[in-house]
């Protein structure tokens, strides 16, 4: 029987902790209707026995105490929530146990914002990790020795694996379920749950909105000015000539500011703009195309679905709200 040891961490959004307790119990139930012996053994974890959760409106009770618990087989911590460093703070008394535990042999699994506490051991550096894409600036401001994939569902490392944003956590609780106790459980349990399996990125739920979280007055100037004029055709020396910079400055300090390269930043911006055109208008592919300053069809259908993970009509046919009710 394999040990599953959830984390009840000060601040945590009830739901990936009960969501995540919720699919491993079930498993367990699936086998006994079998027949056969339960395959896991679910406990929760705590530093207190009683803590409080999402914002003090919900307490959870630990099953058992951190001290109590000398090993295990798969630590899962759940989704944090309000000022991420204040929860890296109240919960730091987790961080030598989960390296202990890791240490020893045990598989440890962050949801959503969770990384901010998995990054926190260390154990991350140098490795991939997911969380929600409204915390990438964040995450990387804290965390620059790990490689942030803002865009993918589920990461699996050397026995380290993430979750990204929200509800995809359900995803990674299948992905385990599959590893520990089989394809057709994992199936099963997604029927009953009505969870979407299978999915592997977030592509087309980000909202790019640019970081903007440093003290680079004049990239700050520049990302605004092609906030402002992404329909045009706006050059990388149009941009340092209006910021007295040269061009391999300039550069240098885009990407370090903004963690992108002045094209793609162009080009995030472009397609964010043909999203919300596709989403809220009655404008059809080419319309969103040409009003965010594309001319090849192709060009714009290859960075629309490298951005979003879909094509500009099945983005179109998935968020826009007269073809939801069609």
């Amino acid at each position: 029987m394999k040990h599953i040891s959830i984390l009840v961490p000060k601040g945590a959004i009830l739901g990936s902790l009960e969501g995540s307790r919720q699919l491993f119990s079930q498993v367990n139930e699936f086998f006994k209707a079998k027949g056969t012996a339960p395959v896991f053994k679910v406990q929760l974890v705590g530093l207190t026995k009683e803590t409080p959760l999402s914002g003090g409106s919900f307490t959870a009770n630990a099953d058992v105490l951190l001290d109590d618990v000398k090993k295990t087989d798969l630590i899962i911590i759940p989704a944090l929530d309000g000022d991420l460093t204040v929860a890296i703070e109240n919960n730091k008394d987790f961080v030598p146990w989960i390296i202990q535990q890791y240490k020893s042999g045990a598989e440890v699994a962050s949801l959503c914002l969770g990384a901010f506490l998995l990054a926190s051991t260390g154990l991350l550096k140098g490795r991939k990790c997911a969380t929600h894409w409204m915390a990438e600036a964040g995450f990387r401001q804290l965390f620059p020795d790990v490689n942030l994939v803002t865009e993918k569902i589920i990461t699996d490392q050397q026995g380290i694996y993430s979750s990204g944003g929200a509800f995809s956590y359900l995803n990674l609780i299948l992905y385990l379920i599959e590893k520990h106790a089989g394809r057709d459980i994992a199936v099963l349990t997604a029927k009953v749950f009505a969870i979407e399996i299978e999915r592997k990125d977030q592509l087309s739920f980000v909202i790019f909105e640019g970081q903007k979280n440093h003290e680079d007055e004049p990239i700050k100037q520049a990302q605004e000015f092609i906030e402002k004029n992404y329909q045009d055709k706006i050059s990388i020396e149009r941009l340092t000539s209006m910021f007295a910079l040269s061009r391999r400055n300039f550069e240098r300090r885009f990407k370090k500011a903004t963690a992108n390269t002045v094209a793609e930043y162009i080009q995030r911006v472009k397609i964010e703009a043909a999203k919300m055109s596709l989403e809220s208008t009655r404008d059809n592919v080419n319309d969103a195309m040409y009003k965010v300053g594309y001319t090849d069809p192709k060009a714009f259908r290859l960075s629309f679905r490298k951005i979003t993970g879909l094509s500009p009509l099945a983005y179109r046919n998935k968020y826009n709200r007269e073809m939801l009710v069609a």
